[in-house]
C-alpha cells in the first residue's frame, strides 16, 4: 500500500476530506459530533495516518521556532543546565530553540528581538544571568514570553525563579543536623533576591533550631572568591569564632577555604563549610570537595519552554504560571 492520504481516511470513515482535516487538526469552534471525531481518529489509527506538520503550521501560521533572549547566562558557566533542560523539552515537543546573548545592551536586545520577530519566532524565553526583577523589553509586547530565573512587576508574564529561602533554609539545617550552633554567613552585598532570600532561610533554619540569630556571624562581601576570604578572615578573627559557615555562593566559598587554610584550619575537622550553587568546576575541585546546595538550572529551562508552548497553543497545564523550583543539597565532604 502506497502512503495513507487524508482521502483515504475520509473514505474509510464516511465523512469528508473537511471534516478529516478538523477533527485531526483539532480545529476550534467546529461542531462535529463526538462519534464522528472518534471514528475518524479510528480510522486514521487503523490506516497509520499522521497530517502533516507542516501544512498544521501553515494553518496555524506558526513557525514551530522559540528564541531565548539573554543579557550574558549564553557566557556564563551557570548556562549549560539551563539551556539543556530548555533545548532537550523544546525538542521532545516538536520546536526548536534558538539562542541569541545580548550583552545586556538594550539597543542590540530590541534590534535582535526584532529581527526574530520577522521571522515569525512564536515565543520568547526572557532568561538572565542570576535570579532579578527585570523590566521586560517593549520589544515583546504582545508576544507569548516566559521569563526564566527572573520575575516582572507584571504578573501576566510566566515565570519561574529557584526557592533562594528554601536553599538557605535546606543549607543552614545540614550545617545543625551535624550538631553546629554557631553558624557564620558569609553573603553577597548585593541587593538581589539571592542575597535577601538566601539570608531569610538561615534565619528561619535557626529559628526553628531554636538557636539565636546573631548579627556579628554575618559578614557581607563581594560574591567571588577574594570576598570570601575577606569576610571569613572577619569571622574567623573573633574570639568566639563560628565552627560553621553558610556561603552565599561557591566562589565564596572557595575564599572561606582559603582563609581557613591561612589560620591553620582543617575542612571540616575544624571547621566546616557549605556553599551555593553547585558550579561543579569549584565543588569538585576543591579539597575536601564541597558540600553545596545546586540550583535547579535544567528544571527551570525544562519548565520555561513547556509553559511557553501550552500557551502558544491555547493548553492549561493546570498548575501555576509562576513557580518557585526547589534548591536541592548535594552533600560532599566539606561539612562534618
Amino acid at each position: 500500500m502506497g502512503k495513507v492520504s487524508i482521502k483515504d481516511v475520509a473514505a474509510r470513515s464516511g465523512v469528508s476530506v473537511t471534516t478529516v482535516s478538523h477533527v485531526l487538526n483539532d480545529v476550534p469552534g467546529k461542531r462535529i459530533a463526538d462519534a464522528t471525531r472518534d471514528r475518524v481518529r479510528r480510522a486514521a489509527e487503523e490506516l497509520g495516518y499522521a497530517p502533516s506538520s507542516v501544512a498544521r503550521n501553515l494553518r496555524l501560521q506558526r513557525s514551530q521556532m522559540l528564541a531565548l533572549i539573554s543579557d550574558e547566562i549564553a557566557t556564563t558557566p551557570y548556562a549549560g543546565r539551563m539551556i539543556l533542560g530548555a533545548q532537550e523539552a523544546a525538542s521532545k515537543a516538536g520546536w526548536l530553540l534558538m539562542l541569541v546573548n545580548t550583552g545586556a545592551d538594550p539597543e542590540f536586545e530590541a534590534a535582535e528581538i526584532q529581527a526574530l520577530r520577522q521571522r515569525q519566532v512564536d515565543g520568547f524565553l526572557y532568561a538572565t544571568m542570576y535570579h532579578q526583577k527585570v523590566v521586560v523589553p517593549e520589544a515583546l509586547a504582545g508576544m507569548p514570553t516566559v521569563l526564566l530565573d527572573a520575575r516582572s512587576a507584571d504578573d501576566a508574564i510566566p515565570s519561574v525563579v529557584p526557592d533562594e529561602v528554601g536553599g538557605g533554609r535546606t543549607a543552614t539545617e545540614e550545617l545543625i543536623r551535624h550538631g553546629h550552633t554557631r553558624i557564620g554567613f558569609v553573603t553577597n552585598v548585593d541587593d538581589i533576591p539571592a542575597t535577601r532570600g538566601r539570608l531569610e532561610g538561615y534565619r528561619a533554619a535557626l529559628r526553628d533550631a531554636g538557636l539565636p540569630y546573631d548579627k556579628s556571624l554575618v559578614v557581607a562581601d563581594t560574591s567571588d572568591t577574594d570576598g570570601g576570604l575577606e569576610a571569613t578572615r572577619k569571622l574567623l578573627s573573633a574570639t568566639n569564632r563560628p565552627t560553621a559557615l553558610f556561603c552565599f555562593n561557591d566562589r565564596m566559598a572557595m575564599g572561606a577555604y582559603h582563609a581557613a587554610a591561612e589560620l591553620g584550619l582543617r575542612i571540616p575537622q575544624d571547621l566546616s563549610v557549605i556553599g551555593f550553587d553547585n558550579q561543579e568546576l569549584i565543588a569538585e575541585g576543591l579539597r575536601p570537595r564541597l558540600t553545596t546546595v545546586a540550583l535547579p538550572h535544567y528544571e527551570m529551562g525544562a519548565w520555561a519552554v513547556e509553559t511557553l508552548i501550552a500557551n502558544i497553543e491555547g493548553h492549561d497545564l493546570g498548575g501555576p504560571q509562576h513557580t518557585v523550583l526547589t534548591c536541592p543539597l548535594v552533600a560532599r565532604n566539606s561539612v562534618a
